[in-house]
């Protein structure tokens, strides 16, 4: 601790991140009040691996890169084989006296694999052996959470690791190529998932899919949990009608909103907290991931870099796509709302790579010589 410098310490990001996180307990309490007391030890508990994680030299850390690698591998692989089920998916697994999710921690984990992977190949990274090497690295992991099944996960996982390799500083021309071959096929997959007889994804994925693109005709079904958002969000107006309300209109008290403690919390925000509510929780989402790229910026080495742009990806695009999820502005998937969804893994694992950020922005640039 004596070679860092107290003043440097980022208290913006620190109080944010208190601030949704307590925005986050709220809500769940809301949803579900048995899970409250849950949330607030998760909150505990990852706040205080933050504080402590922010005081270790993340360089150290990273020296373990391919232990942490192998790590994540065996986790997902033991979810594979011996993990719990739940809603159809076998994503936890059960270690005694909790249960986790290593999907969660692998979001982290990889960041942290990269951020090492690129150090010792920053000179190299123009190769395009290394850069084929680094995108084949990522298929394993994201082979194994896509067969438990979790495709927005998946998805997510790929787009962080995509920015991750473009603050690599890749050469545009591979860049561009990568993204004349990625969009073109990313397209054509989405056409392809349409078509009645598709292999690529389960019959209930593509159902959702189909239900986010004719909502009436899924009204009942599919497409009733959206729908239901959509109404809930929008019958909060301006301040909400008010946690743990006991309003007879409320579409949460109606039970018309299956997992409003988790994928569905910023339902839970908008009906409860109203348009102030949820523009505050959306400005913390925001301030949260802009602190994470200044960060970044201000890195004193590019594997401070790719963790703290890596991180500020994380919670930005997974920030997105669950509040698309809950306004109908995307199909529904699984994933949480970062620091505010109920799931001790998820919140946990995003408070520890919230302090390897910290660190990073404790070593920054012209701070002390190494």
């Amino acid at each position: 601790m004596k070679k860092y410098k107290f003043r440097d310490y980022n208290f913006r990001l620190v109080l944010m991140l208190i601030g949704i996180s307590v925005i986050g307990i709220l809500a769940v309490g809301s949803a579900d009040k048995d899970l409250q007391p849950k949330q607030f030890y998760g909150f505990l508990l990852g706040f205080g691996l933050m504080i402590v994680i922010s005081f270790i030299d993340y360089t150290k850390i990273l020296k373990l890169w391919w232990i942490i690698y192998g790590s994540n591998i065996v986790l997902l692989l033991l979810v594979r084989f011996f993990g719990e089920s739940h809603y159809g998916a076998k994503r936890w697994l059960n270690i005694g006296i909790t249960t986790i999710q290593p999907s969660e921690m692998a979001k982290i984990m990889l960041i942290l694999f990269y951020a090492q992977f690129i150090m010792v190949f920053r000179e190299k990274m123009k190769d395009i052996r290394i850069i084929l090497l680094a995108i084949g690295l990522m298929i394993p992991p994201l082979f194994l959470i896509y067969k438990q099944p979790d495709l927005s996960t998946t998805i997510t996982v790929f787009l962080v690791m995509n920015v991750i390799l473009f603050v690599a500083e890749i050469p545009y021309k591979y860049v561009l190529g990568y993204l004349g071959v990625v969009i073109p096929a990313a397209v054509l997959a989405f056409i392809y998932i349409l078509q009645p007889n598709q292999k690529l994804l389960d019959p209930y994925q593509q159902t959702r899919i189909l239900a986010w693109l004719h909502p009436e005709q899924y009204e009942m079904d599919e497409a009733f949990q959206q729908l239901n958002s959509v109404m809930a969000i929008g019958s909060g107006e301006l301040t909400g009608k008010g946690l743990n309300n006991n309003v007879v209109n409320s579409v949460k008290n109606a039970n018309f909103i299956s997992k409003p403690e988790s994928d569905f919390i910023f339902t839970i925000v908008g009906e409860e907290l109203g348009f102030v509510g949820s523009a505050l929780l959306v400005a913390l989402l925001l301030g949260i991931a802009v602190e994470c790229f200044i960060i970044a910026h201000r890195s004193k080495e590019i594997s401070g870099r790719v963790i703290a742009a890596g991180m500020g990806a994380l919670v930005s695009l997974q920030g997105m796509v669950n509040i698309a999820v809950a306004t109908g502005l995307l199909p529904n998937t699984g994933l949480p709302l970062p620091f505010v969804s109920a799931g001790l893994t998820s919140l946990v694992s995003l408070f520890i790579g919230m302090g390897f950020v910290l660190n990073v922005g404790l070593q920054r640039r012209n701070n002390y010589n190494n």
